[in-house]
């Protein structure tokens, strides 16, 4: 490997400052994963084409393998990891379970994340916006219908109810 520049990076991942040293050319889910032991950012296309790599960045969803470790320093930073509340499931992980919403969930992350993201920003978010938001993630396994059940059970979980 060869070394480039490198910048010292603070970041906030999942509510934790972290200061690091980074190669300038390498992608915000390697690091995560590599640096940070963050492996439930998935790896797949690699082209920001399927989602399984989307994490928060400073509230909004974003295709970690497209975007460079450099570009988040100073930003706030979610990953799946920081979904749990205390080592449990939080409310949107405990909807996608209890709604069966991923078979082999590799896709999970991303879904996961984005739909954190739409819920952050739009609470009560109609079926029609949850599959607007959602159609920028892959599933080969579920054919979507369970893990649009699990949105929407998070949804009235957190205090929503989407419209039909």
């Amino acid at each position: 490997m060869t070394t480039g520049e490198c910048w010292t990076l603070e970041m906030r991942v999942n509510g934790e400052v972290r200061t690091l040293e980074v190669e300038a050319r390498r992608t915000l889910a390697e690091v995560l994963r590599e640096d940070l032991g963050l492996t439930g950012t998935h790896l797949a296309c690699e082209h920001g084409v399927c989602g399984a790599c989307t994490v928060s960045v400073d509230g909004t969803a974003a295709r970690s393998c497209l975007m460079l470790a450099v570009q988040a320093h100073g930003s706030d930073i979610e990953t799946v990891e920081g979904l749990a509340v205390d080592g449990e499931l939080g409310p949107i992980q405990q909807a996608m379970w209890e709604s069966h919403g991923f078979q082999c969930a590799f896709c999970a992350p991303g879904f996961l994340m984005t739909t954190r993201c739409l819920l952050a920003a739009n609470p009560m978010p109609t079926r029609q916006e949850i599959r607007e938001e959602l159609s920028g993630n892959l599933c080969r396994c579920t054919g979507y219908a369970s893990i649009l059940a699990g949105v929407e059970a998070a949804v009235a979980a957190m205090g929503g109810a989407p419209d039909a």
